[in-house]
């Protein structure tokens, strides 16, 4: 399917046209009807000579009703700009050209209405020489009387040609649609209706209403019922977990990958962005709000927002001035843009939006890290895989938090050699770094970890004293391995509670209990002596075999317990696993 919206001056014969095209009334409303004049939104659908299905999204012209025509042309990707033979270019002409130009509308289709009152041949120059100095450029002109039915056939032809040259939709970007109706249906509750210009929907589907959690209840699609719609389509969305007092026009549906904001910085394109109001209105997709604008460049802005909206960078929108008919387009260069707190500041990013749409690359040269849904949320996809878990990390960031992690364990070895590792956490918070998965993937050779440590090139050595001591103690060991040394000869040797620790960890003792140190791979020694016992075994009969105290047997049969290299019984005796 494909939506296109109409374009122009009231009572042109815009919806005339559309009801001569499809057959439908596009003016929902009996006040419309009996006024002849469009005031609501209409929608109508056909299908092409080719087979494509196109809808219409009707508008109105009258000067009153431009928000409402900004509401239905902002989502979509096409327009049809109508001009009557019999008057020709008009102010609201010219109005609905500026909008569709600022909202970066760029194919279209000009049709000359009510030919059988006047020759068409001056209105059809006329509006596609306006029409042409617009970022629509030269486009297909046709010549119709919805009344006599004269150049329908070639208006359906020059239709089929304008949809053949619409660039594809991405069926699986995030979805967003701008709340064009509200309504509620007896027994199904409550319904919105948009234009899904990007992405897919489905039957089941948990989206978020103005941030506010829903699900999609059922669908349809030019009336007909669908368990998924994909984009381009007009769909009727059937909500749950909603009140229909609770939506209006200008609120958007859309999946997670949006950045809700109410602060933006902007490019302003045209000449009428000089003389825009600091207070003007936002137009974007159905939604109008309220904005404080703030200069910072020559064609750059700061948006405040007077209510959030799910936005993207590179989406397109316009300012407009209530007071007068002066609108300018807007490109969104920056969803979370930084705080204006110094003297200078506004200029400074005023430069730095100079450079254009920021991409992938650029935005991790500002936040160093980010997470990558985070990044998808802002419109932009990854240039390149996480370092860790969903973390994307700027190069040069990444290197120079590397070089800071060398500097902090070589910073912390020194001051206290006798626990050179520098705990995971202690890094996290000297780097600042916000997840501690991140720490773990800046260590790299010579940097090393273990037990939850960072340890440098030989920062597992112990200081000189504290090694001699582990020697003597060793010799000692070597006499009788499974009698651990008491405190007095700890603290003859020097081995004081932080020497103890330190020798631990480096792994050149092995510590079964508090004050119960051995030699490495005592447990294992232990496990061989065991075996030799008739099994299951007592802590006497353990202890006389291993030759050492019930000071010792005790707390080394625990610590097999706890490795699960011996089992332990209710009656107290042990089996060797």
């Amino acid at each position: 399917m494909h939506v296109i919206a109409t374009a122009g001056h009231v009572d042109h014969g815009k919806s005339t046209l559309v009801r001569a095209l499809t057959g439908m009334e596009p003016d929902r409303w009996a006040e419309e009807r009996r006024r002849g004049m469009t005031i609501g939104l209409g929608y109508a659908w056909t299908t092409l000579p080719s087979g494509e299905r196109i809808a219409f999204v009707d508008v109105p012209g009258h000067e009153r009703f431009v928000t409402t025509m900004l509401a239905g042309v902002g989502p979509v990707p096409a327009v049809m700009i109508v001009v009557a033979a019999d008057e020709g270019w008009m102010p609201q002409s010219a109005e609905h050209l500026a909008a569709i130009d600022a909202l970066g509308v760029r194919h279209g289709l000009l049709v000359v209405t009510r030919a059988d009152l006047a020759e068409a041949g001056a209105a059809r120059d006329q509006a596609a020489a306006e029409i042409a100095r617009t970022g629509l450029g030269r486009v297909e002109a046709v010549t119709v009387s919805g009344a006599t039915g004269t150049g329908l056939p070639a208006l359906r032809d020059a239709l089929d040609r304008l949809v053949a040259g619409l660039p594809p939709p991405d069926v699986t970007a995030p979805v967003r649609v701008w709340v064009d109706r509200a309504f509620t249906i007896k027994g199904s509750g409550t319904v919105v209706t948009g234009t899904l210009p990007a992405g897919t929907i489905q039957v089941g589907a948990e989206l978020r209403l103005d941030g506010r959690p829903v699900r999609v209840r059922a669908l349809q699609t030019l009336k007909e019922t669908a368990q998924t719609v994909s984009a381009v389509a007009r769909v009727a969305i059937n909500l749950r977990g909603v009140d229909r007092d609770k939506v209006a026009r200008g609120m958007a549906l859309t999946s997670d990958e949006w950045t809700v904001t109410d602060l933006v910085d902007v490019r302003l394109h045209g000449a009428a962005a000089r003389t825009l109001p600091r207070e003007p209105v936002l137009h974007i997709g159905s939604a109008a709000v309220a904005v404080r604008l703030r200069p910072l460049g020559d064609d750059t802005a700061r948006l405040t927002l007077t209510r959030p909206l799910p936005l993207h960078i590179g989406d397109r929108a316009l300012l407009r001035d209530p007071g007068a008919r002066r609108v300018a387009g807007v490109t969104v260069l920056d969803v979370r843009p930084p705080a204006l707190r110094r003297r200078g500041a506004a200029a400074a990013r005023a430069q730095e939006l100079a450079s254009g749409t920021p991409d992938a690359a650029a935005l991790l040269r500002r936040y160093g890290l980010i997470r990558e849904h985070d990044l998808r949320a802002m419109g932009v996809s990854p240039g390149a895989d996480p370092v860790a878990a969903d973390w994307l990390a700027d190069p040069g960031h990444w290197a120079a938090l590397r070089h800071r992690l060398a500097e902090e364990v070589r910073t912390h070895a020194a001051a206290d050699p006798l626990n050179p590792g520098l705990p995971v956490e202690a890094a996290r918070s000297a780097l600042g770094l916000p997840d501690r998965r991140l720490v773990d993937a800046l260590v790299e050779p010579p940097l090393r970890l273990g037990s939850g440590r960072i340890h440098g090139p030989g920062g597992t050595a112990l200081p000189p004293p504290v090694a001699d001591a582990v020697r003597r103690l060793r010799d000692d060991l070597e006499k009788e391995p499974f009698c651990a040394p008491e405190a007095g000869r700890l603290a003859e040797l020097g081995l004081t509670e932080r020497a103890l620790g330190a020798a631990v960890r480096s792994g050149a003792l092995l510590k079964i209990a508090d004050g119960i140190v051995l030699l490495p791979g005592a447990d294992a020694d232990a496990a061989r002596v065991l075996a030799g016992l008739p099994q299951p075994f007592t802590v006497s009969e353990a202890r006389r075999a291993l030759g050492t105290s019930r000071r010792v047997a005790v707390p080394l049969l625990e610590y097999l317990d706890r490795r699960r290299i011996t089992v332990r019984a209710e009656d107290g005796r042990r089996t060797l696993a």
